[in-house]
């Protein structure tokens, strides 16, 4: 596109997409991050293409292409607009009968969303419980917008807050407006944005080169909420950075992306090409004195990396260890030169603030909590996803209400929080509401937003010892305390899961534990034993169970368990004998089968293949 070289010839411009859109004609919206592609996604958007073609429909219908929506259990889906009626999972011969009745304003009853609970038939997404008790203040924006179409943001009424601060660029108001909105930071920690950005504003430093990064390297097993936000609405990220930038008077900023997320490298590639190119980036942007370039970094996969001061030592060419502070990287961080390092979430809330106000914004959520958080929500669950809900929301209603309870027929008996650094949190206090101070406070942490539910099958031990195994290997290594430490800590929770646990474990463990938390030196380390303590604070039982007994309560740990089948709830099915690997599971059909031990490598595929709960430990 033509660059802009001017503010008052981008706000026509910008009025020019808006006006020429139109939210009438249907729109078949089909979900393609990641996830929608391995699910099939690619393979929905070459049939919607094909049938439109050989239709001579282009102009009548048309098709938008998006990033992650967030409900895995119904991928791929088609999504119609503007009646946003939703179907999941469609056939190759559902195509043609979806787009024909979208091009009528018709309904497809019998292939719409049925809720698993009720049976019951929901047309529209608004109306399905896991979007229904969600407030997407970020994520919903995705819906409208294909990554790879800058004026599709525009519609959506993006860089309007540039558009805003280009016409009024105050370094002051700017940091103002983000302090009156009580934005923390989304990457874990909390700190508030607006102090972190006046420090930089303010640095003594004698360098005249500032910088701004984002920070996504997102590494704790089982989030993808930074991937999610790139792949699906890069500009948003772009346009946050370009406001933190003139905040503080940066010229260069950095996105530090995990080189595992090659479909968000690619949408933000073309990001920043297409803002370069319209002169929203780059010299005298929009006709302006200000200047701003973005670069991407890609890492090479270390968990360690996503610690602000590793993170800046790789960017600089440097191997990803942490670095004793002070100084900050505020006053002295990449090349030496005062730097912002906020998280993708945050720069995306930044450009809500700034588009629409924080005293709009501070309505949602709690106080010193404000706005929304980003989630992803797997494990033992329901619905499984990206979620987004208000701070102050409490733990019962995103189990219950959104993730729809347990998958199995097991309750849920806790939710981790956090990451591989976060802790347990048990049913009992499922009505914590979700803020920094709360987690906190119950042994575990915000976190970038990793959510993970556990029922009872889950073994509490064997979860403590499975993070701290794994972030033994991520340690950097370079502080000994995290180095020894973890070590010994994994290797006591191992002995307690085979069996060889002492009682005066527990005391060394917790003494240990907070040993490792107060002397660390980086964040890694600080919060490494939070898996540990806090399963031992709130399942102490279940360590003792390993210990004393002998037996592990949820069947996991192998040296501790004996697989058997109980004669009084064995139906003789076969279903266990059929799929047994080694053939360890004899019997004849309608009578009792048996499990050989001598032959029995303890994988528990019986058991979760069981219909009738008849393996028993």
């Amino acid at each position: 596109m033509k660059r802009i070289e001017s503010i008052s010839e981008f706000k026509n411009f910008r009025q020019l997409v808006v006006d020429e859109a139109n939210p009438d004609k249907p729109c078949i919206v089909i979900s393609a991050g990641t996830c929608g592609q391995a699910s099939g996604a690619n393979e929905l958007i070459r049939l919607v293409k094909r049938y439109i073609v050989e239709k001579s429909l282009q102009g009548q219908i048309s098709l938008r292409i998006t990033g992650c929506l967030g409900y895995c259990e119904i991928e791929p889906y088609l999504l119609i607009e503007p009646s946003n009626h939703i179907y999941p999972k469609p056939g190759i011969n559902d195509i043609p009968k979806i787009i024909d009745a979208a091009m009528k304003g018709e309904i497809i009853e019998e292939l719409l969303y049925t809720e698993k609970k009720t049976g019951e038939k929901i047309a529209t997404m608004q109306e399905i419980p896991f979007y229904k008790h969600q407030k997407q203040l970020i994520l919903g924006k995705s819906k409208a917008i294909d990554p790879i179409k800058i004026f599709d943001y525009f519609k959506s009424g993006g860089y309007s807050a540039l558009e805003k601060v280009i016409s009024k660029p105050d370094q002051e108001w700017i940091i103002n407006e983000i302090k009156h909105s009580e934005l923390r930071g989304r990457g874990g920690a909390g700190y508030l944005t607006w102090k972190k950005w006046d420090m930089a504003r303010k640095s003594a430093n004698c360098s005249t080169q500032k910088y701004i990064v984002c920070n996504a390297d997102e590494g704790d097993p089982g989030a993808y909420m930074d991937r999610s936000l790139l792949e699906g609405n890069p500009h948003s990220v772009i346009e946050g950075m370009l406001i933190a930038g003139i905040a503080i008077g940066a010229t260069q900023g950095y996105i530090y992306v995990r080189s595992e997320y090659p479909l968000a490298i690619k949408h933000v590639i073309i990001a920043l090409r297409q803002a370069n190119d319209a002169g929203i980036l780059g010299k005298n942007i929009l006709g302006s004195k200000l200047n701003f370039e973005i670069d991407i970094v890609k890492g090479a996969g270390a968990f360690v990396c996503g610690e602000e001061t590793a993170l800046l030592k790789s960017i600089e060419g440097k191997t990803g260890q942490p670095k004793q502070r002070p100084p900050y990287p505020v006053t002295k961080g990449l090349w030496g030169a005062p730097t912002c390092i906020n998280n993708v979430e945050t720069f995306a809330n930044v450009t809500e603030i700034i588009s629409k106000g924080a005293k709009e914004y501070v309505n949602i959520g709690v106080k010193g909590n404000r706005g929304t958080k980003i989630f992803s929500l797997v494990g033992k669950i329901r619905n499984t996803g990206l979620i987004e809900v208000p701070f102050g929301t409490t733990i019962k209603e995103v189990v219950y209400d959104i993730g729809g309870g347990s998958s199995s027929n097991k309750k849920i008996k806790a939710i981790q929080t956090g990451g591989p650094s976060g802790g347990c949190i048990p049913e009992s206090r499922f009505d914590l509401p979700i803020d920094y101070e709360s987690l906190t406070e119950a042994g575990s942490i915000m976190g970038s937003g990793g959510m993970i539910a556990m029922d009872e099958s889950t073994c509490m031990v064997d979860v403590a010892r499975y993070f701290t195994n794994f972030l033994q290997d991520e340690s950097c290594g370079k502080c000994s305390i995290c180095r020894e430490g973890l070590q010994r800590l994994n290797e006591i929770l191992t002995r307690i899961t085979k069996g060889e646990g002492k009682e005066e474990d527990l005391e060394i463990l917790i003494e240990l534990g907070e040993i490792i938390k107060d002397t660390s030196m980086c964040g890694l380390g600080q919060t490494a034993s939070n898996p540990m303590l806090s399963t031992l604070r709130y399942f102490k039982d279940e360590y003792l169970a390993h210990i004393l007994d002998k037996k592990c309560p949820a069947g996991v740990c192998k040296e501790l368990i004996k697989f058997r089948i109980d004669p009084e709830t064995c139906t003789g099915c076969a279903l266990c004998l059929k799929n047994c690997p080694e053939n360890a599971i004899s019997g004849e059909v309608k009578k009792v089968h048996t499990i050989d031990t001598t032959l029995c490598i303890k994988c528990g595929i019986c058991r979760d293949i069981c219909k009738f709960d008849a393996v028993l430990t």
